[in-house]
């Protein structure tokens, strides 16, 4: 895997981890919560990428949270990266998007539903930061070697691709191992999102609903078929998040989880 700043633990053969809260909803919380991944992730040796969005773009109703401040927001996560020497890894929605908020973050993460947008692809590849790009549940994971293709023609090589399942009907995602090794055949990181991939989007109420029951269960599987890093996003109190609470995993059920992933990696090794 290419050099990403700050990264530790790349040497322990584990699979790489992004994790953090949905959004970024202050100060505070975003210390406490990376204070936390900090310290079971270095009792685990799992390298370990903080995630927070800046902001929510794309919300089901108008009154949804969206944010704190662009700004304010990008701050929080570059203290969090100078607080515990970790990169960080936020989204961007629109191609002036990209040269800000690489000046704050070491990763920029491209959402699955604009995941062919080849403009914001391009601006986040001029950037030279790592580019993790979520393949869309709208597509398979052979179709992602256009995105991928799309970065590094304009000389960027550090790509990650994520998958966070494809939709099924209206209200439910499902998960297709097949496309971890299949987009690995691109020659990048692979990682499976899988808190995303237990959403029910589309609710009668403007609320995304989740499964997290089964987050262990994803997390498990993908790792079993391989997966080089996941994405779990996590919060002490998931009921009062501001953001996507019905599919995030509490935060003290992390460390038990991680210990039994790192035991099935051992293994497949």
């Amino acid at each position: 895997m290419f050099e990403i700043p700050k990264l530790k633990h790349t040497d322990s053969g584990n699979f790489f981890l992004m994790a953090g809260p949905c959004a970024i909803e202050g100060e505070e919380m975003a210390l406490q919560i990376a204070e936390r991944l900090v310290t079971i992730t270095d009792k685990l040796e799992i390298p370990l990428i903080f995630k927070g969005s800046y902001r929510k773009a794309n919300r089901s109703r108008l009154d949804s949270f969206t944010g704190i401040g662009d700004e304010k927001a990008l701050r929080i996560l570059q203290k969090v990266s100078q607080t515990f020497d970790i990169p960080t890894v936020t989204d961007i929605h629109e191609s002036n998007e990209a040269a800000m908020a690489a000046e704050y973050v070491d990763v920029l993460q491209i959402p699955a539903f604009l995941c062919r947008q080849t403009d914001l692809l391009v601006a986040a590849a001029k950037t030279s930061k790592v580019v993790n790009i979520k393949k869309g549940q709208f597509l398979s994971g052979e179709a992602m070697r256009f995105a991928v293709d799309k970065v590094r023609e304009f000389g960027n090589d550090k790509v990650i691709l994520t998958d966070r399942g494809n939709s099924f009907g209206y209200s439910d995602m499902v998960v297709d191992f097949r496309n971890l090794p299949e987009m690995q055949t691109n020659g990048v990181p692979v990682v499976m999102d899988v808190t995303h991939s237990l959403q029910q989007p589309n609710q009668s109420s403007g609320v995304t609903g989740g499964k997290p029951a089964l987050i262990e269960t994803i997390a498990k599987a993908a790792i079993a078929v391989g997966a080089d890093g996941l994405f779990i996003e996590t919060h002490p109190q998931p009921s009062i998040a501001k953001s996507d609470g019905a599919n995030m995993l509490p935060l003290d059920q992390l460390e038990g989880m991680l210990q039994k992933l790192v035991r099935i990696r051992q293994a497949i090794r």
